[in-house]
């Protein structure tokens, strides 16, 4: 097979630390190579090169066998390079409609004039959302992308970039935010984008999903190529190279805890207009993992045991008190806490150091008189780096500049350094690899000694098995199952999922 693009001897360094060193990788033409490591491993570094985002790298990039200079994004795409980015934030332009993002960049270009109406580019969007077949009407291309869901954002990006033709086209986690339904879907279209001869890089954590579709992979640690393999893959000898034996030895077999003294209780809330009410309660001492697939009523859970959508029926009780938070800072103030699904839409701001970040749900505590203490905001920083092995080089290190899994370790270290009666996390896990994954897990499982955990995830089972002493899982609103981890297996939980009310 023809290679499209290969990467010789490429290198990248910010001041003193070498993210990349010596990385030389080939995509060929109607093939899939899949990247993995660790967050923090230089995977987006890569991407970023590939891209055109950081041009002053070492080593050499060649299109077709000759040497090119990737200097912007717009220079990336003209070669035939495409990337979808994992943060999503950073493709979509909110205050702008699905349909004027769907063709971005032909307005860029000023391919319609310069001035059009939304009525003039509908037609073209349309033909955009074709690609994936996304049943979009002319109704919802009109609304602004910003009220759009993660997974929508998600899609959206996806038929942008296959619109292009691409001659080689990154996904860094493209499932990240999709259903089932929605990843097959994209599976299929991978395949078919194989045939017509794309080479695609792809980046995810799901090592179910690269040996679904690579032809070869390449294992990145610590901004080296620790491992490339072929079909049929070594997924101990994967694991060993991306992780190391340290962190490995550190991984630890959960034993199942079960709660005595309830912490949370749930009496008669309606997940959904058309269920029936539940009644659920959350223990001290154990980690409980809610499952189900879109519409289940997970988000609606999350939402009002938070106070940000208040249940329009039913009760709660805290600690034997009355409960009802009429918002977040109502939650915060009781010890409540959520960490939301979208990290960067939902959790962090552009710009914040990992201390501002980390102080910012408790600045009425910190400050009370309005001036934040800089030393205090320090503090809380060190303590998330230390307990939650960040890295970084410091509690005033950006987290823009942050690895993904080192964004979530900060975004869920900052609540439990606020010791919460009860956190929830909505999708904690998503886009992070298998060592940040563990020091998380490890945590939470701490946390659980004294305060309530619920972790929501919509289908990743072995996720909620790994991490979880009970197992909840929901379908249309209504408590299918709920059930300790030692009563239950995989089969028996996907079975409780895809059942039809």
């Amino acid at each position: 097979m023809q290679t499209v693009v290969s990467l010789t001897d490429v290198s990248m360094a910010f001041g003193t630390n070498r993210v990349l060193s010596g990385v030389s990788v080939s995509l060929r033409e109607g093939s899939v190579l899949a990247l993995i490591g660790a967050n923090g491993a230089g995977k987006s570094t890569l991407i970023k090169i590939l891209s055109g985002v950081y041009p002053g790298h070492g080593g050499e990039i060649a299109v077709d066998g000759k040497p090119v200079v990737i200097d912007s994004p717009s220079v990336a795409r003209s070669l035939g390079i495409h990337t979808v980015h994992q943060r999503i934030a950073d493709g979509v332009v909110p205050g702008l409609t699905v349909a004027e993002n769907l063709v971005f960049d032909e307005l860029a270009r000023s391919s319609f004039g310069t001035y059009f109406s939304l009525g003039k580019i509908l037609p073209r969007a349309r033909a955009v959302a074709a690609v994936l077949e996304l049943p979009w009407d002319d109704d919802f291309l009109r609304r602004d992308v910003f009220d759009l869901g993660v997974a929508d954002q998600q899609l959206l990006l996806l038929a942008r970039a296959l619109d292009q033709d691409p001659r080689m086209l990154v996904l860094d986690e493209p499932t990240s935010a999709l259903s089932m339904a929605e990843v097959e879907r994209l599976f299929a279209l991978i395949r078919r984008l194989k045939e017509s001869g794309v080479a695609i890089l792809y980046v995810s954590h799901h090592l179910s999903e690269i040996d679904t579709l690579a032809d070869a992979l390449v294992v990145l640690r610590d901004g080296r190529i620790m491992l490339e393999q072929g079909r049929p893959f070594g997924w101990n000898e994967v694991v060993r190279a991306m992780l190391g034996e340290q962190v490995l030895a550190e991984e630890t077999d959960v034993v199942e805890r079960r709660g005595t003294d309830v912490r949370l209780e749930l009496r008669g809330v309606r997940l959904r207009p058309d269920a029936a009410p539940q009644d659920l309660a959350f223990r001290a001492g154990e980690v409980v993992g809610v499952i189900g697939l879109l519409g289940a009523g997970k988000s609606e859970l999350a939402r009002g045991i938070f106070g940000a959508t208040p249940f329009t029926e039913g009760s709660m009780v805290l600690d034997g008190r009355p409960y009802a938070p009429s918002s977040p800072s109502d939650a915060v103030r009781n010890g409540v806490f959520l960490v939301p699904e979208d990290r960067s839409a939902e959790a962090l701001l552009p710009g914040w150091s990992i201390g501002r970040t980390a102080a910012l749900p408790f600045i009425s505590s910190i400050a009370p008189r309005g001036l934040v203490p800089r030393g205090a905001e320090a503090k809380r920083g060190r303590w998330v780096i230390d307990q939650l092995d960040v890295v970084c080089t410091g509690d005033g290190h950006d987290v823009d500049e942050l690895s993904g899994g080192n964004q979530q370790r900060v975004v869920v270290g900052r609540w439990l350094a606020g010791k919460p009666r009860v956190l929830v996390l909505d999708e904690p896990f998503r886009g992070v690899d298998i060592g940040a994954r563990a020091a998380i897990g490890l945590r939470l499982r701490a946390l659980a000694q004294d305060g309530a955990v619920v972790i929501i995830t919509s289908s990743d089972v072995d996720e909620i098995l790994q991490g979880s002493d009970r197992v909840l899982v929901l379908g249309d609103g209504v408590v299918r199952a709920d059930t300790y981890l030692t009563e239950t297996n995989r089969d028996q939980i996907i079975e409780r999922m895809s059942e039809i009310a």
